[in-house]
């Protein structure tokens, strides 16, 4: 009954105002002040922070998808038949290779080179039966592996690679410095029992001020540029790995063994190099045994882990049990135990939590895992699960696995040490160095990357450049941003009037877009808005921290009330409230959007569809002229938008313009956000595919401007203009539209400027300019 009393209602409201349009001059008028809401819309009744509730609301939603993972993964395997089995396994091996950054040609090595020096030889220890030899070996461009090499006095074991936790050194593992208790030292006792046993350094979790500012582990900083790149400092690490495993299966230690088959090669690791082994076992089939210990989960809860973990569509296709069916019907021994514990605070990095498995847990996973195919998995509990790493009863297993008839030798003697003042910190530092340097070096290549990735962009006419544009703005949208396969809801459109001012009418308005998760913004309607006229549209978008209340009052030193002014020159204007707010909060939603290959944006972008569909749905919206102006984080949003919504008509980037993937991967740039509190904003795989230029390749060839302050710290001007150039050239000499590419030039800051967009904004929406 509610219902059809509103409507009679609104319909005696429009009666009314029609009556008054000769008293007050429009209808608009009349409805600021006979009106509580828009018409056509229900009466928004929500108290408190609509801001707060969105965010809120958007994390549920993210993390009921993060659940709904875990039985949407079948889509990506075929196990009806071996056949089609095998064609799965190889598509989704190639797949976790590009996630993980393993795209690289390894460098190929007959040999291991010993790591002397006059003073000091590669000899660096002796134990019971065996030799420790310091080593490196060639891996990519840049990077060697470098570690510990534990050759048997009677060579005829198979090789194992293991790997400590990243908090671990070699020689822990080892026994030649204290850190790792003797009945956890698993490469010290492989070697007793006749192994050949590489150990890899790991790039650790040390903290501290990078260029003075963001306090970030080793693994972060690497990963913060290599995640832009398409790499990974997992991928790296795995890099080192294989070029290990590629070594040994050319170049085998032992005698061949007796059956024919090729030289056996394990890999045991533990914590990070758990992770690590399980990773690395799934990608290579040459690995015949696996011990992954201390890591074994279900990873749900990924993103409260530490970020360098964060491996973008990782939950789309894996878990843990999906990783481990992938190695079967090789041996696959889960390790229960006590893993690597740590609290990151976050000081400019990403804060982070890392827990030991629940031993609860690692059975539901390791159910999971043998109820998808893997027969091959074997649990060992140490001591119900809160036990130390490296048991007999494990190392037992892994060697049975490999081939080794003999019995498991009892723990011998700690091996002698032959250094003087070693520094493990040294070693750490030239592997840091080399990652970064690789960064740095792919950065530099990544232009003519991103050149080869684009060649098929028709530029012969504007139809075939449109035409042309659909492949690139679908791999935009899903292998980029990200796109949720849902329906919208119905907008169900609430709005209150909540603004009043001499030239227009505000009201708040929220949209519903899916379960949890809404769109929320602020309309100014010009008061002078005649009967029957459809006007243009600017949606007005706030950047960090901000909200749309902040556009329109209070002349915040960064928006001047813009969406007032526009509303002033008769536009009518929208301002969203946009997700990138209360700091932690939000940033935690790029870290729950990004294992399941989504980010911020996929979520903005149905919001931003809902927005513009209801905006165009109004009698007094015209639209085909909606345009999009938004500064700082909005003018992210500029960039990234209106390339997946046509009903923006045109786009204006303000204050955030510049060579993107410059600004996330350099670590020799003071502007970079690798020295800065944003841990959120790095997106995968830019640099080969999209930075700015080529993002507006798929805004165009509709207008798009860039407003940009001289003294504007979001990056030089030089580097501005430099990607602008080829968005230039693009409009003008590839498309001859230049007419509809501009750049505004000020002297000024991080702001809106409002003189040149404004003219745009007049001319492209063909709008008449105040008298």
């Amino acid at each position: 009954m509610r219902p059809v009393i509103e409507s009679i209602i609104w319909r005696a409201g429009w009666l009314i105002a029609i009556a008054c349009i000769g008293l007050f001059g429009s209808v608009d008028r009349c409805l600021a002040i006979e009106a509580d809401r828009i018409e056509g819309t229900a009466k928004l009744d929500w108290d408190g922070d609509l801001a707060r509730r969105m965010v809120d609301g958007i994390d549920r939603f993210l993390l009921k998808q993060l659940e709904r993972s875990i039985d949407q993964r079948s889509t990506f395997w075929d196990r009806n038949d071996d056949a089609r089995y095998a064609a799965s396994l190889k598509e989704n091996r190639t797949r976790l290779a590009h996630m993980l950054g393993v795209r690289d040609s390894r460098h190929s090595f007959s040999s291991l080179e010993l790591v002397a020096t006059t003073n000091v030889p590669a000899l660096v220890g002796t134990g019971p039966g065996y030799r420790i030899y310091a080593v490196r070996w060639p891996v990519l461009r840049h990077i060697d592996g470098e570690g510990l090499w534990l050759v048997p006095d009677q060579p005829a074991g198979p090789l194992v690679i293991a790997l400590p936790d990243a908090d671990q050194t070699p020689e822990m593992l080892v026994g030649l410095s204290p850190g790792i208790a003797a009945e956890s030292q698993f490469a010290r006792r492989l070697a007793e029992n006749g192994c050949f046993v590489l150990v890899p350094t790991l790039i650790s979790r040390e903290a501290k001020p990078r260029n003075g500012r963001a306090v970030l582990t080793n693994r972060e900083y690497l990963y913060r540029s290599a995640f832009e790149l398409g790499r990974h400092v997992i991928g790296y690490e795995l890099q080192k790995i294989l070029g290990a495993v590629d070594w040994f299966h050319k170049h085998p230690q032992q005698p061949e063994p007796a059956d024919g088959d090729s030289a056996r090669i394990g890999v045991f690791g533990y914590g990070e190099g758990g992770m690590l082994a399980l990773y690395a076992a799934a990608l290579d089939s040459r690995i015949d045994a696996v011990v992954v210990s201390g890591h074994f989960d279900c990873r749900q809860s990924i993103w409260r882990q530490p970020i360098d973990r964060n491996v973008f569509g990782l939950l789309e296709r894996f878990g843990d049990a999906e990783l481990a069916a992938m190695i079967h019907p090789r041996t696959v021994v889960i390790e229960a135990c006590r893993g690597p514990e740590l609290e990151l605070p976050g000081k400019g990095g990403a804060p982070a939590v890392l827990e030991s498995p629940d031993p609860s847990m690692v059975k539901a996973e390791v159910d999971r895992a043998q109820a998808l195919g893997a027969a091959s998995l074997e649990l060992i509990a140490v001591d119900g699960g809160q036990g130390d790493f490296g048991s007999a009863a494990t190392l037992a297993r892994l060697l049975e696995a490999l081939g080794c008839t003999e019995p498991l030798q009892a723990s011998g003697e700690q091996p002698q040490s032959l250094r003087v003042d070693f520094d493990p910190g040294e070693r750490q530092q030239r592997q840091v160095d080399q990652i970064d340097d690789h960064n740095q070096w792919l950065l530099a290549e990544s232009p003519y990357v991103r050149k080869e990735f684009m060649k098929n962009l028709d530029t012969s006419s504007l139809e075939a450049f449109e035409r042309s544009q659909a492949w690139y703005r679908d791999y935009f949208r899903d292998e980029v941003i990200g796109s949720f396969d849902l329906p919208r809801l119905a907008p169900n459109a609430r709005s209150r009037k909540s603004y009043e001012a001499d030239a227009w009418t505000g009201y708040e308005v929220v949209l519903d877009v899916f379960p949890d998760v809404f769109a929320y913004g602020i309309l100014l309607v010009p008061k002078d808005l005649q009967p029957g006229e459809r006007r243009p549209v600017v949606v007005c978008q706030h950047g960090l921290e901000g909200r749309p209340q902040e556009l329109i009052q209070g002349n915040h030193r960064a928006y001047h009330d813009y969406a007032a002014q526009l509303a002033e020159r008769g536009f009518i204007t929208f301002s969203p409230q946009n997700l990138y707010l209360f700091r932690d909060d939000f940033r935690t939603l790029q870290r729950k959007a990004n294992p399941l290959k989504k980010t911020l944006f996929s979520v903005m972008t149905p919001q931003h569809q809902q927005i513009v569909d209801w905006l165009g749905s109004l009698p007094w919206v015209d639209d085909q002229r909606i345009a999009f102006y938004g500064l700082s984080y909005g003018g992210k949003s500029a960039m990234r938008l209106p390339p997946l919504i046509s009903g923006y008509c045109l786009s204006i980037c303000s204050a955030d313009f510049n060579d993107w993937v410059w600004k996330n991967a350099s670590t020799r740039s003071p502007y970079s956000y690798v020295w800065t509190g944003e841990y959120e904003i790095f997106e995968f795989d830019l640099g080969s595919t999209f930075n700015y230029a080529e993002m507006t390749a798929l805004i165009a060839p509709r207008p798009f401007m860039v407003e940009r302050g001289h003294f504007d710290g979001v990056a030089p001007d030089e580097r501005v203009a430099y990607e602008f150039a080829k968005v230039r050239h693009l409009y003008q000499a590839r498309l001859g539209i230049g007419d509809r590419a501009e750049i505004e030039w000020f002297v000024g800051g991080h702001t809106i400027n409002g003189q040149g967009t404004f003219d745009f904004l007049h001319r492209h929406l063909d709008w008449p300019k105040p008298r």
